[in-house]
């Protein structure tokens, strides 16, 4: 008899990758004031040691999720690089 699918997630193992991204979670929100340097450490320990998905979620469950607003302005940064570079082009070529 198959498992339902909320044991089944339950259970999904852990990758390394799943593993360093909680902890890089972990290094933001601690940087952001949301944790002590003793929160942290006792859960990165979690984390390092998480055998499953589940395990590595509860670390994180009382934090917001991820902010990625450095990679939107990084993108428009680099949107506005572009442009600006069309646009020497463009004037070059009209003056040439």
């Amino acid at each position: 008899m198959p498992f339902p699918d909320s044991i089944r997630r339950v259970e999904i193992r852990a990758s390394d990758e799943d593993r360093q991204r909680v902890v890089a979670a972990l290094e933001q929100h601690t940087g952001a004031g949301r944790l002590t340097l003793d929160e942290f450490a006792a859960r990165v320990d979690v984390a390092v040691g998480a055998r499953t998905l589940a395990e590595l979620a509860a670390v994180t469950s009382d934090l917001p999720a991820a902010d990625d607003r450095p990679h939107r302005e990084l993108l428009l940064v680099f949107l506005i690089a572009v442009v600006t570079l069309v646009i020497l082009a463009v004037a070059l070529a009209l003056r040439a």
